[in-house]
């Protein structure tokens, strides 16, 4: 028997642009076509990425994260960890990031990441 929680899942979307994906998810959550669901969190690797904004117009907490000011991509990733358990995340958004996760990173969040890419890969 599959084993399906009606509690909604926690989301965080990552996204280094506009963030036109990220409104599109705000949108379909919003009206609904998304009930299982629910984003708690973005983060960008761009301090003037838009979806920053777009993040702060519809409540919800969202952080820039630097891979530059931090030193290094352990402590980059590290950062990003952090901030996944404080948010309790159980899914991960990639909306048009543009940053490489190693495979320490992606493992540690098997089968709970999705990336949605804004071009053909």
């Amino acid at each position: 028997m599959l084993n399906v929680s009606s509690e909604k899942k926690r989301i965080a979307v990552l996204v280094s642009g506009g963030g036109t994906n990220l409104q599109a998810i705000l949108d379909a959550q919003k009206s609904g076509l998304i009930t299982s669901g629910e984003v708690v969190l973005v983060i960008s690797n761009q301090k003037s990425a838009y979806a920053l904004q777009r993040a702060e117009d519809n409540g919800i907490d969202h952080y820039f994260v630097s891979k530059k000011k931090l030193g290094s991509q352990a402590a980059f990733e590290q950062e990003l960890i952090r901030l996944m358990e404080a948010y309790q995340v159980d899914l991960i958004v990639m909306a048009g990031f543009l940053a490489i996760l190693s495979e320490d990173f992606t493992s540690r969040y098997d089968h709970r990441i999705l990336n949605i890419h804004p071009s053909l890969i």
